[in-house]
């Protein structure tokens, strides 16, 4: 046996590849089928509106040019197709490949079989390998394999999905599919009509499936025919009572009812054979475990084969049914109550190891039989009534009971253990054991004869010599008579005993035993036991330790797919091992989640008691108040709910570590992952729960935060209680998951307002918790940003800066003001605030990138190019628009009123996203200032100085990567601690766009219309409510869009603003009564507010007034420190009185001192001109009229400045 698989033969060494592959190829289909992208199923309507016509299944190969040319006509499904080809790609290559293993085991295991009928193995052939032990083994293992592969595939892979990815990856991997076997792939795998879902069986399902590519028939016959007749793996060794027979040859059994499907003409008429082969394999038993708990019934398996199903209705007979159900159900119960006996003693004693390994293996084939018959199949062909009928007899006549079927389960794991781990440590010491007895029986033979002998002394012992010669001799006399011989004796007899049992000890019992625990038939039927496991748990808490033998039981089925893998040294071991180990880890976790579950509905209880029940006791309590305070009730009950939560907590953590296949699971982390999880449900479900708006709600955003605000803080004050009696650091697993919640929150908004419709490559990565919430509902976080959002809507509400608030246009109501923000801070923390303000970034992105894309777009139209030329070159020209403002602006509102609308729209959401991030900013600075002032200066100050450093332009490229990640870690770090200015932040790639700056500035001109200045606030308003418009959001939204651009954009859109202003002042141009002085004044606040949100000096708007006035001309008695004096650039001292000026000529001197922005160079020029003495006023009040400098600057005096424009 052992020299079939050396290393030298070739033969051996290929089949057992080839097995080892099949085994890997198993494990890859396991892994995918949890991660099949659900587009590909076009399940709802919208999904099949969107993706119908791009994800297609075989139909598209009879007419691939059809389909190619209606998607290549639709911008709309070329966009679609893109994006899926870019998002999907990777993952639909992983599934082809999978399914290409498949065609590729059974052309390599095809082309194996006919090498060996050509002779190219020398002194090797069908008939040697099937002689051989391991041969025979390898040879039906692999044609099984195939046939399994094959099953998994259609149930876990329904045909039309099948189809649609293969199509997919034909039309996304064209260049690689040529080089493939794509045409057979999708040949052996197209739809069979198969669905798990109808349990319909479709015509002649499974043989014609499998003669897709069909085997050797000479080959099939052959394994079927050993497999009839010869046992395989000798496991009659393990199970040598007669009754055991059906699950000793179990394994054997699910191999032959496989590869029969093969050759189906044996299942249809072949009555002899298959009578035959039910009564060696299945007298008991009818349902069967194929592969790692897949399970089928062959009361509907064989259905429609006569043959088959003639020779199972003997073993389904009611009456054998009820007789074999009873058995086993007395086997039961009598077994639960020895197996109880046993764990009560304690420790095991070495003599009872026989009739523990017996009791063992009767447990074991007790439940291989109850657990499988009472199970649901896997793969369901067809739910027939017999079959239901038949299960619910066996439940009747056995009185099967979940939970005293999970007791005798949990018993014989816990024996099993004990049990081998004895066994171990008897055969590791061995030898040892056996050489100390043996010196033990020769000193206590040698001291009876030297106490016969009178060389030693015992009490009522004479000298005798006779004696003393026949112990010598090893001849014994009449010795019963004497207690203390007899005694002595009895105690050598027992170690000679133990020496027998010692002797007796070998690996084969060991092997033996490992086959008799064997559970990987039960791999997927422990899943219906989860409830009645955690509801053990609630219940008695040390229930925990017994699960812990369970999860080993359970680990020790891994040895079933990995021994071929590791006998091959293949390197599929450890993403096999890996693989199984995670799903056995799942089911552990799955299971002890209940801990935490109940510690957090404990904690619930102690919430309720922290927020609503306590008292805050202050820092000064009279004694007569004392007893009010004390609540002690409330404080028993708050102990005994603590003294709860250590018992659930103690139960996990006696598990210590558990080894779990390759993993090796600790339990203080197994604890910690679970509270985690939990952590993250309740506090999810409160978010979501907290933040839900309706239209015609009466409570207030307010009043929902501060709810919530209430209920967060009962979380984490009770959750920081109970860190001490569960031993976890609760500060820093609040703090995390906190952060986690809301960043995944963050994510999946993200996620939803673009067009992906559900992770793709990110299955594959390992998730550490459940979904926040289903893809078709908004989370928390976005619907707190839309509700903020929908109160400042710039359309219903205005901005005053002075008042840091938002107004009703109508109503002149205050709907909403900056302490929204602080109470949004102490609901959900900074993380939420950030998370908040990550949101509203990809907001702008969004509406940046649409904007620009819209530009782009139409700049490239006729229409748009020759109007931009047109004003670009008015503007630009040497006088600009001076003389013809009033036709330059309507030519304006003529010609761009069209595109307006939509850029305005635009501009007006990016403005109310920038203004609401920098409220965060301000908030999170604020608290980051009182919280944590340290670390806000230290990140100020590093700021500051790393700006300094990337201003020195030093351009080493060393360590580039470790500055790179500096200056992103910083920036995190700035952001969290709000030391940022959202109007400086660059959003998107600079977008190349020459005239952005033009468009701008007609856009801005074309709105000034819409605006008056009020008096009572101090900034622009809307003129009409139905046509609102906020200047301040349009002015942050125009710089935030220009900050995307070069510098040089901004630079000319104030030049534009410059230039109309300039242009409007003049005396020639400008508009009669108060609509053209009313312009004037909006312009000049637009480029206020531009300019103090922009953060530059206003020498820089000065610079591009001086600029851009009329060329110098010669003016009598004008003196040039006259301007710089009224501008505040120069003092002249000692100013002689002058003549008094008129009101007018006062209040205009005030203005040049104290709003110098505001008044164009040209027209204060032009004042000098016409009257020589102005600048010798203009000084003398400047110097000396202060009182009406103060009286200027009050706001009801505010009409003179609008009088003045």
């Amino acid at each position: 046996m052992s020299d079939f698989l050396t290393s030298n033969n070739i033969c051996a060494q290929n089949l057992l590849r080839l097995v080892s592959r099949g085994n890997a190829i198993i494990a890859e289909l396991m892994r995918l089928k949890d991660y099949v992208p659900s587009v590909f199923s076009l399940d709802s309507k919208p999904i099949v509106q969107k993706y119908g016509s791009i994800i297609i299944d075989f139909i598209y190969f009879k007419s691939v040019s059809t389909y190619e040319q209606k998607i290549e006509s639709d911008p709309i499904l070329q966009e679609t197709d893109e994006e899926l080809r870019n998002n999907f790609s990777d993952i639909i290559s992983r599934f082809y490949l999978a399914f290409e293993s498949v065609h590729k085991y059974i052309t390599d295991l095809n082309l194996y079989v006919d090498e060996l009928g050509d002779g190219i193995y020398i002194h090797q052939s069908i008939d040697t390998i099937m002689l051989n032990e391991e041969g025979r083994q390898l040879m039906c293992e692999a044609v099984y394999l195939y046939g399994v592969m094959l099953l998994l595939v259609d149930y876990h892979f329904e045909g039309c999905i099948r189809e649609r990815l293969l199509v997919s990856y034909y039309r996304y991997n064209a260049q690689r599919s040529s080089s493939t076997r794509v045409d057979d792939v999708c040949m052996l795998l197209r739809s069979t009509g198969f669905s798990k879902i109808s349990n319909k069986r479709p015509a002649n399902y499974p043989e014609d499936y499998f003669k897709r590519v069909s085997l050797n028939d000479s080959l099939i016959e052959h394994i079927i025919g050993r497999l009839r007749s010869d046992e395989i793996y000798n496991q009659s060794l393990a199970f040598p009572h007669p009754e055991h027979r059906s699950t000793a040859l179990s394994n054997q059994a699910s191999m032959l009812v496989i590869i029969l499907s093969f050759k189906p003409i044996m299942l249809h008429t072949h009555t002899a054979i298959m009578r035959e082969i039910v009564d060696r394999f299945f007298p008991d038993n009818w349902v069967i475990s194929i592969y790692m708990g897949i399970v089928i019934n062959l009361c509907d398996w064989w259905l429609p084969y006569k043959a088959a199903r003639t020779a199972l209705n003997n073993t389904l007979e009611s009456s054998n049914v009820k007789v074999i159900a009873q058995n086993y159900g007395q086997k039961m119960k009598k077994l639960i109550s020895e197996t109880e006996e046993v764990q009560l003693a304690v420790t095991l004693d070495e003599s009872a190891i026989g009739s523990l390994v017996k009791l063992v293996r009767e447990c074991n084939v007790t439940l291989h039989w109850i657990l499988l018959h009472t199970a649901v199949s896997t793969i369901s062909l067809e739910d027939s009534k017999r079959s239901r009928m038949l299960k619910q007899l066996i439940i009747t006549e056995s009185k099967y009971n979940i939970s005293h079927c999970l007791q005798l389960l949990l018993s014989t794991a816990q024996i099993e253990q004990s049990v081998k781990h004895l066994y171990k440590q008897l055969l590791f010491g061995k030898e040892t054991k056996w050489l100390r007895d043996k010196e033990t029986c020769v000193e206590r033979i040698t001291d009876l004869a030297q106490i016969f002998g009178g060389n030693k002394s015992l009490d009522g012992i004479e000298r005798n010599q006779n004696l003393h010669a026949w112990f010598l001799e090893i001849k014994f006399h009449q010795l019963e008579n004497n207690l203390h011989i007899s005694q002595y004796l009895a105690d050598t007899r027992e170690i000679l005993h133990n020496m027998l049992r010692t002797g007796n000890i070998t690996e084969d019992t060991m092997i033996s035993l490992n086959i008799v625990t064997d559970c990987c038939y039960a791999w997927n039927i422990m899943e219906s036991f989860i409830d009645t496991m955690q509801a053990s748990i609630k219940e008695n808490p040390p229930t925990v330790i017994k699960l812990k033998a369970l999860f080993l039981k359970m680990a020790s089925a891994l040895e079933t797919p990995l021994l071929r893998v590791n006998q091959a040294r293949s390197a599929d071991l450890s993403s096999v091992s890996q693989y199984y180990s995670r799903e056995l880890e799942k089911y552990a976790r799955r299971v002890l989640q209940i801990i935490p579950e109940t510690v957090f509905g404990l904690l619930a209880e102690i919430v309720y008691l922290e927020t609503n029940a306590f008292k805050e006791i202050p820092t000064k309590l009279p004694k007569d108040k004392l007893k009010d305070y004390a609540q002690l009730d409330d404080r028993l009950k708050m102990a005994k709910l603590t003294y709860a939560v250590s018992v659930f907590t103690k139960g996990v953590l006696s598990l210590r570590s558990v080894p779990l296949g390759v993993l090796r699971v600790d339990s203080h982390r197994l604890l910690e992952d679970g509270i985690r999880q939990e952590l993250v449900k309740k506090v999810t479900l409160a978010l979501d729960s907290g933040l839900i708006f309706e239209p015609k709600s009466k409570i207030s955003l307010l009043q929902k935060l501060h709810n919530l605000a209430a209920i967060i803080d009962g979380y984490r004050k009770s959750f920081q209680y109970i860190q001490d009696y569960i031993n976890i650091n609760s500060l820093k697993i609040w703090h995390e998951e906190i952060t986690y919640i809301i960043n995944n929150a963050v994510e999946e908004e993200c996620i939803g307002s673009s067009w992906i419709s559900e992770k793709s490559w990110r299955y594959f990565q390992e998730e550490k918790h459940v979904s926040i919430s289903d893809n078709n509902i908004t989370t928390f976080i976005g619907r707190l940003a839309r509700e903020l959002l929908r109160i400042t809507d710039p359309r219903t509400t205005i901005y005053i800066e002075h008042s840091l608030a938002w107004y009703d246009l109508k109503t002149q109501t205050e709907v909403l003001n900056y302490k929204i923000f602080s109470k949004t801070l102490e609901a959900i923390g900074t993380p939420g605030l950030t998370g908040l303000d990550k949101l509203i970034s990809f907001y702008i992105i969004t509406e940046l990138n649409s904007m620009i894309h819209y530009i782009e777009k139409n700049i490239r139209n006729k229409m748009w190019s020759s109007i931009i030329d047109h004003f670009d070159t008015i503007l630009n020209s040497v006088d600009g628009p001076k003389g013809n403002v009033s036709k330059f602006h309507s030519s304006i509102t003529t010609q761009t009123s069209k595109f307006c609308p939509q850029l305005l729209e635009w501009i007006l959401k990016i403005g109310h996203y920038q203004l609401l991030k920098k409220k965060i900013a301000y908030e999170l600075n604020t608290a980051c200032k009182f919280e944590a002032k340290h670390m806000e200066a230290a990140l100020q100050t590093l700021n500051i100085a790393i700006l300094f450093e990337i201003n020195k332009q030093n351009n080493n490229e060393q360590n580039e990567i470790e500055k790179k990640e500096l200056l992103r870690e910083l920036n995190i770090r700035l952001d969290w601690a709000g030391i940022s200015n959202p109007h400086n932040n660059i959003y998107i790639k600079s977008p190349n766009i020459n005239n952005i700056a033009l468009i701008m500035f007609l856009l801005t001109i074309l709105q000034l219309p819409k605006l008056y200045y009020c008096k009572n606030t101090g900034s622009l308003l809307s003129k009409r409510p139905q046509d609102p418009l906020d200047a301040v959001i349009f002015v942050i939204g125009i710089l935030t869009i220009l900050r995307q651009c070069t510098f040089s954009a901004m630079t000319r859109y104030v030049k534009y603003l410059c230039i109309y202003i300039l242009s409007c002042v003049t005396s020639d141009s400008v508009k009669a009564g108060s609509e053209g002085e009313s312009e004037i004044s909006n312009i000049l606040h637009i480029l206020e507010l531009f300019t103090k949100y922009s953060a530059t000096s206003r020498n820089y708007n000065y610079s591009h007034f001086i600029k851009h006035h009329a060329r110098p001309r010669v003016i009598r008695g004008f003196k040039p420190e006259y301007i710089s004096t009224a501008y505040g650039f120069g003092k002249r001292q000692n100013i002689i009185d002058m003549p008094k000026i008129n009101k007018n000529e006062r209040i205009l001197s005030i203005l040049l001192r104290y709003f110098p922005q505001g008044i164009p160079i040209e027209w204060l020029l032009q004042q000098i001109k016409t009257n020589p003495t102005f600048a010798i006023k203009l000084t003398q009040v400047l110097m000396n009229e202060r009182t009406d400098f103060m009286s200027m600057m009050d706001r009801s005096n505010s009409e003179r400045i609008t009088w003045l424009y």
